[in-house]
């Protein structure tokens, strides 16, 4: 590979490596086992001297080396860091092969369904398919109370609607760090989707820590419109993380993999 196109190619993987992070964290369950994968395919890379074909995307390229490199290593799992993890694991047995990986790489990701199918080795119909079979899979297997911390009326609103409809319930919707941690005590949730930044300028990561305080085992969604700053290997991370704007794809995937695949692990304040 030409020295400039060397360096083209590994500006985009390093600008790309948070999001291989978090794709890693949320297929694996664990940050520890995602981001141990996450390095062998760096390395793996750095490996190849062999040049891609010059219409192959840097990003697709680099997501589809982890799936060779996660997938030829069994495609395993982080070991279970709760209760809920435990029966998710148990819960994986009975899903459709390669289902959860399409959707991940789909709606949260936003890889379009050509490149969902180029990352995983499959034909564009077969990945639409298995992008299906998990929306269906996943959205019947967990249903439960959610609890929203966001001080947006219209995005708070908007997220209420999409979890309704998938059949979950909203125990109440909070604008800030006190409210959140008071209605959390009043009707514990099995799920808590929080914003980053809050009314009062206070924070939904403090705000979960106080209620994971209180409980254990809650699976937790973070939202912000800056996910790279979150994902740098330095300190806990979220094991689901939506991106600022987002989709009701996304959404729905997220509530569903928390759901089903769900991890305590917050980021410290």
């Amino acid at each position: 590979m030409p020295s400039s196109d060397t360096k083209d190619f590994a500006t985009s993987v390093a600008a790309n490596v948070p999001f291989l992070r978090r794709y890693a964290r949320a297929l694996t369950g664990s940050q520890e086992t995602g981001d141990r994968y996450a390095a062998a395919t760096l390395e793996a890379i750095l490996q190849d001297d062999t040049a891609p074909p010059e219409d192959t995307d840097h990003k697709i390229r680099l997501f589809r080396a982890f799936h060779l490199v996660w997938s030829s290593a069994g495609a395993p799992v982080g070991e279970p860091d709760s209760s809920l993890s435990a029966r998710a694991q148990d819960h994986m047995v009975d899903l459709t092969p390669n289902t959860r990986e399409a959707l991940l790489l789909h709606a949260i990701e936003a890889f379009t369904t050509d490149e969902v199918a180029q990352i995983m080795s499959v034909a564009p119909d077969e990945a639409v398919e298995l992008i299906a079979i998990a929306r269906r899979e996943m959205e019947r297997s967990v249903a439960g109370k959610v609890m929203i911390i966001e001080d947006e009326a219209i995005i708070a609103l908007d997220i209420s609607g999409i979890v309704t409809e998938m059949g979950h319930s909203v125990t109440g919707i909070a604008r800030t760090r006190t409210e959140a941690v008071r209605l959390a005590a009043e009707n514990r949730p099995d799920l808590i989707l929080a914003d980053i930044q809050l009314a009062d300028n206070s924070s939904g990561i403090d705000a979960v820590n106080d209620i994971l305080g209180q409980f254990e085992d809650l699976p937790v969604i973070f939202i912000t419109a800056f996910p790279e700053r979150l994902l740098t290997g330095q300190r806990p991370e979220p094991a689901f993380l939506i991106t600022k704007p987002f989709s009701e794809d996304q959404v729905r995937s997220a509530v569903s993999q928390a759901m089903f695949f769900s991890s305590t692990e917050t980021l410290a304040a």
